[in-house]
């Protein structure tokens, strides 16, 4: 009982203070409006003394000349619609058979519809559709004129007529059919469908499909046909594309080439290519391969079961069977190249290794998926007869173990190319140097090769060597130039590039007194002093300099046919002025790379031109002093820094 007596107050005690809130909250409710009422007059006379402001932009010079003049703008475009209507009115009562007839029937609705009712005088349709369609027209202009359009230049119309001028006016315009809708021909008169091709008539409207093809055929008799470029190389941006890829030949193209491309426009037609020469087809695959067109369905046109050279410039669609039924279907394979072989994987180079067949060159690019133990099981197998093995971007296989077995098993081998190789070390380039029967070397590392590593191998293999390309060997230095100085005698390609550390009294010994006789392909690109504060300055003589170009054409000059010194910027204007002059010819050279050069300007080039009669291409990136040489006709220089971005094949005689 206490406790129901304790809840029954609690519960009590609750319910008033409510109330007291409650009665508390109506009291502030009321005294609120009184408050309110107070503080009013003095917003409202506050309200009143304040000021209002107008704030506008800026006004043209126009703008002031019209309000000047007394001239509206507004008025001039009005008057110009007038105009256009009243032309548009004319127009439509020329084309247009009235139905005098109809007229009488229709009685005054005419009057106030004339003009919209010209564009249908042609159609078919009874009195209660007539009546039915003028009223729908009716209730158009009537939503016209109460549009916002209508009444902003209403108040500069004159009267009502010409209010209902620009209202049919602004009606035509909307009743223009669209495609899908139902429309007369404006010559024929015939009922047709309105498509996104409709042509438009001679004076106004549509025309149907026979009247469109009457009119284009009458157009077709006297427009000028496209003119066709004379020299039959295409397109501007398809020279210059030809241009950049070094496809590009001055003249037409011979007949052999026209073929190869009709063949690539139409290459599901072709069954076989027949009994074609090797470089016929050689050009052909690469046509294809740069086409994309080279899949399992057009690779049997160069894999036959005679088929002794296999080059696929593009494997990027071809996967492990694509590989495999290579290997099938070929009897007497001998020379294979893959370039993106991406699926060429450890089974099939597995398979390759089972094969009855004397491999003479192996050229493999971007398979790295290859393993180290199934690159020796293979040389192990095929190595016996191996000429020429060229690996290109294996990654982190392929290194310095597979180099120490080449001379063992490879007895025979002239060719070897690790291009963009991660794995090989030191320890790799120093295998190379075991192999005495190289020709054509080229390495293409990731890793820093010391000079000494160089040197071992190019005294223990370069005796022979016809080409010797070592890209991007930063440490390279001087002791290396002495290497190949003392040792090669065979050289007629030589390729150095990105060096820090050779200088240029290194390059003058080795030009000077070389017993190497001249060498026709020179690659010396980025051989250079590279310094941040002061670029220009090169106290040591970092780098190939004008010293060594003097010596390096003094030497090869005479059968030089490539020449590039991309990016050795030391070289200065007087050594190309003595190398380049009047006396000196240089008649093989073909190509000349010497971009970003500071010296190079128009009177340098001027004197290569005179200087090698049989220059073909000239590449002058970067040259900034560059800016209005002749180039002579046949000649192609790329890269001038203008608006035009190169010069193709210069006129001048």
């Amino acid at each position: 009982m206490t406790r129901l007596t304790r809840q029954r107050a609690q519960a009590e005690s609750q319910s008033q203070n409510q109330n007291q809130n409650q009665s508390q909250s109506q009291n502030q409710n009321q005294n609120l409006p009184a408050q309110q009422d107070q503080f009013a007059p003095q917003n409202q006379a506050q309200g009143t003394n304040r000021r209002f402001r107008h704030i506008s932009g800026p006004q043209s010079a126009l703008t002031d000349y019209l309000a000047t003049n007394n001239i509206s703008a507004s008025r001039i475009r009005l008057e110009a619609d007038r105009r256009r209507a009243a032309a548009a009115r004319s127009r439509q009562a020329q084309d247009g058979r009235d139905d005098e007839e109809e007229e009488e029937e229709a009685g005054p609705l005419t009057e106030f519809t004339g003009a919209t009712d010209a564009p249908d005088s042609g159609r078919n349709e009874t009195e209660a559709e007539r009546k039915k369609r003028l009223k729908k027209e009716q209730q158009a202009l009537a939503k016209i004129k109460a549009s916002k359009l209508f009444l902003k230049r209403k108040r500069y119309m004159k009267d009502a007529e010409a209010e209902d001028d620009y209202a049919r006016f602004l009606l035509s315009e909307k009743l223009e059919p669209v495609p899908g809708q139902m429309d007369n021909c404006a010559i024929c008169k015939k009922r047709f469908t309105v498509t996104a091709y409709s042509l438009s008539g001679p004076e106004g409207g549509l025309l149907c499909a026979q009247c469109s093809k009457d009119q284009a055929a009458k157009k077709g008799k006297d427009a000028k046909r496209p003119r066709k470029s004379a020299s039959g190389q295409g397109s501007r941006r398809k020279v210059q594309s030809n241009i950049l890829d070094g496809t590009y030949q001055t003249g037409a193209k011979n007949l052999t080439t026209l073929c190869i491309e009709t063949l690539a426009k139409n290459v599901d037609l072709a069954d076989s290519l027949g009994d074609l020469p090797d470089k016929v087809v050689d050009k052909i695959a690469r046509l294809f391969s740069k086409r994309r067109l080279l899949s399992p369905e057009t690779l049997p046109l160069f894999v036959q079961p005679s088929t002794t050279t296999v080059k696929i410039y593009d494997g990027a669609k071809l996967g492990p069977n694509d590989f495999r039924g290579i290997f099938q279907t070929t009897r007497n394979l001998q020379h294979f190249k893959a370039r993106n072989a991406i699926q060429f994987k450890d089974d099939v180079l597995l398979y390759l290794t089972g094969r009855d067949f004397k491999l003479r060159s192996f050229n493999i690019h971007g398979a790295n998926l290859l393993s180290d133990p199934t690159w020796t099981l293979f040389l192990t197998a095929q190595g016996f007869d191996l000429e020429a093995i060229q690996v290109y971007y294996t990654d982190r296989h392929f290194g310095d173990e597979i180099l120490a077995l080449l001379p063992l098993k490879c007895p025979g081998l002239k060719r070897l190319k690790v291009y963009h190789n991660q794995k090989v070390t030191n320890d790799g380039v120093k295998a190379i140097g075991n192999i005495k029967t190289l020709t054509h070397l080229g390495l293409h590392l990731q890793h820093n090769i010391s000079p000494k590593s160089l040197s071992h191998m190019i005294r223990g293999a370069g005796q022979n060597l016809e080409t010797l390309s070592l890209r991007k060997m930063p440490k390279a230095n001087d002791e290396v130039l002495t290497a190949i100085k003392n040792t090669c005698r065979s050289l007629r390609k030589l390729r150095v590039t990105d060096s820090e550390n050779m200088t240029d009294e290194g390059f003058v010994d080795l030009f000077t007194d070389w017993a190497n006789p001249a060498i026709e392909i020179i690659d010396l690109q980025k051989c250079r002093h590279l310094e941040s504060t002061k670029p220009r300055d090169n106290p040591d003589g970092v780098g190939l300099c004008s010293d060594g170009f003097r010596a390096l054409m003094k030497h090869s000059g005479g059968k030089l046919r490539d020449l590039n010194i991309h990016a050795c910027r030391h070289i200065k204007r007087d050594a190309f002025e003595d190398v380049f002059n009047k006396d000196d010819q240089y008649p093989h050279l073909s190509k000349l790379e010497i971009s970003f050069i500071e010296d190079v300007d128009d009177f340098v080039l001027g004197r290569i031109f005179r200087s090698c009669p049989n220059i073909r291409e000239i590449n002058v990136f970067g040259c900034m002093k560059v800016k209005d040489v002749k180039v002579p006709r046949g000649k192609v220089l790329v890269g001038v820094p203008n608006a035009i971005g190169m010069v193709i094949e210069g006129r001048e005689d």
